[in-house]
């Protein structure tokens, strides 16, 4: 990955959009995270669908543990 660090918050409406580029030269693939005021694309060429496949699998692990996050907050009784 090249240098660049970016932050957003990921909101309930947040879009994703996949787009191929099958040029036959040089394809690649285009991953948009949408929001009203932020808009990220991750462009991916051949070689790197692994580089894709950890970004999912880490999205799917933070998913989890928010989901853990909010169960243990609505199990813990307010005084």
């Amino acid at each position: 990955m090249n240098s660049l660090s970016v932050s957003g918050h990921l909101q309930p409406d947040t879009r994703t959009r996949v787009t191929p580029f099958p040029d036959s030269s040089r394809p690649f693939v285009s991953l948009r995270i949408e929001g009203d005021d932020i808009e990220i694309a991750l462009l991916v060429r051949p070689g790197s669908a692994g580089a894709l496949r950890i970004l999912a699998a880490a999205a799917t692990e933070a998913a989890a543990t928010l989901d853990t996050l909010t169960a243990d907050a609505t199990e813990v009784p307010r005084s």
